[in-house]
């Protein structure tokens, strides 16, 4: 099995996004945005990191990972654990995983991160569809 391919990581836009919150360009209402559903999957599918927030400085980061693609069908769309990552991979030719760090305590949430998973077009067990 092929392991993550075509990472993004979105370190850069956080780090400016925080510049302009620190420096006032941006409000904190505006960047602790968080969504009842995103804090809601932090609690139950999160992963928790050692990382502080960056905002508050007083809650641990937790990153919440989102399945898309079009072999899921109903599950794209869905907050996953990372355990979980290495059994779809296996079971799904390709597959999008966005890592979005959320604080549950302000509200802080950025997109940390997206890569590819799956087993890839070509691999050792991949179905070919009648179409091809």
């Amino acid at each position: 099995m092929r392991t993550q391919r075509q990472v993004v990581d979105y370190s850069l836009q956080k780090r400016a996004t925080l510049r302009a919150l620190f420096a006032g360009r941006i409000g904190t209402y505006e960047a602790c945005d968080a969504s009842p559903y995103l804090l809601n999957a932090a609690k139950f599918h999160g992963e928790r990191t050692e990382t502080h927030c960056p905002v508050c400085r007083r809650e641990p980061l937790w990153h919440v990972h989102y399945i898309y693609g079009d072999e899921l069908k109903q599950s794209a769309g869905q907050a996953r654990r990372k355990a979980e990552l290495t059994t779809l991979a296996q079971t799904y030719r390709e597959f999008n995983v966005y890592v979005v760090e959320v604080c549950r305590g302000c509200g802080w949430n950025h997109l940390a991160e997206q890569f590819l998973l799956g087993r890839g077009v070509g691999d050792p067990g991949t179905r070919h569809e009648a179409a091809e």
